[in-house]
């Protein structure tokens, strides 16, 4: 049975509490070939509030600054009820992404972050990669001295492991670990999602809908733009793709058995991996906005839940979910080749 269950709609994260099912802003600027036009990606931020969306994600890298200023714009002054995120330490530098840790860097980014948001506050704060050359300590050590100055609200870190997240939470109380996380990408339970259940750290997952593989939305990746990441992925590269092609099928069989979209089954369960847990979904869609939001505080059947679970998996999946050249920049632990 899948009834709305109002417990489950919210969750902690710091001192505040959002809805379960956040938004992911870069799709609107960056990432998914040519982004839409600002108004339209205004009118889905616009739309996501409607909606009763409170924590919304976005990032200094995102459209190189251009994701922050169209979520300042949208979002407006008033603020009230608003969990805003943002990230720093990935940027850009000399028009090319680039990982830096150093301290003055974060302190700058901060400050052009705030004046993009058109706020003097972000609510959460993540360290988007961790650069190896700088100490995790000087990192958080710096973001905590944004915190004592009321610049930012939490401290956040973004792809690291459950042995990072120890160092860095013995500096200073972390609010939230962001990762990728969906069926088919299951590395946060390889330590980082048990470690900030157990030290009361909000986990965001990322990508929790398979980048639209499972919902059918990449019948055939030589279709996607060429500016499109995900050309870079294994996954969608063949002859990975082509094996993983027959569970899209089947998926959507199980969630439509279930009487869910495929959308609602992938949220469902990353949803049910525990209290602490936050989904934040990107779209360009209203149409699929509607669809994600809907599924905060969905009830689903534990056997469907189950089998969703072995269905799509480490075990099923074909192909690395990053290129060996992106995982250079990842901290997280990996499941064995």
């Amino acid at each position: 049975m899948n009834t709305p269950n109002v417990s489950n709609t919210t969750a902690p994260i710091g001192g505040r509490t959002v809805g379960r099912i956040g938004f992911g802003c870069m799709n609107l600027s960056h990432g998914y070939g040519t982004p839409p036009p600002p108004e339209e990606g205004r009118r889905v931020i616009r739309r996501a509030l409607e909606l009763g969306v409170t924590h919304f994600d976005t990032a200094a890298l995102y459209g190189f600054g251009r994701n922050e200023t169209l979520v300042g714009e949208a979002l407006g002054a008033d603020r009230v009820g608003i969990h805003l995120a943002s990230k720093c330490g990935f940027t850009i530098t000399d028009g090319r992404p680039l990982v830096d840790g150093d301290p003055a860097a974060l302190r700058r980014t901060c400050h052009e972050s705030l004046a993009r948001l058109k706020t003097e506050r972000i609510d959460l704060y993540y360290l988007h990669r961790w650069d190896r050359r700088v100490p995790i300590e000087a990192c958080i050590e710096t973001l905590a001295d944004l915190v004592r100055e009321g610049l930012i609200g939490g401290i956040g870190l973004s792809e690291v492991s459950a042995a990072t997240l120890e160092r860095a939470h013995a500096v200073h109380p972390i609010t939230a670990v962001q990762s990728e996380y969906s069926l088919w990408n299951r590395t946060p339970e390889l330590g980082v999602l048990d470690a900030c259940r157990r030290l009361g750290v909000a986990f965001v997952a990322y990508s929790p809908l398979t980048r639209a593989f499972l919902l059918g939305g990449v019948p055939d990746p030589e279709q996607l733009a060429p500016r499109d990441f995900r050309r870079e992925l294994p996954r969608f590269s063949e002859p990975h793709f082509a094996r993983n092609r027959p569970l899209v099928g089947a998926f959507q069989a199980l969630a439509a058995e279930a009487g869910l979209t495929p959308a609602q089954l992938a949220l469902g369960w990353v949803l049910a991996r525990g209290p602490h847990v936050i989904a934040i979904p990107g779209t360009t869609s209203i149409a699929h906005l509607e669809d994600n939001v809907a599924a905060q505080g969905l009830l689903i059947a534990p056997d469907v839940l189950a089998r969703a679970d072995a269905l799509v998996s480490e075990r099923t999946v074909s192909g690395d979910r990053y290129s060996e050249a992106a995982f250079r920049a990842i901290d997280t632990e990996r499941f064995p080749a």
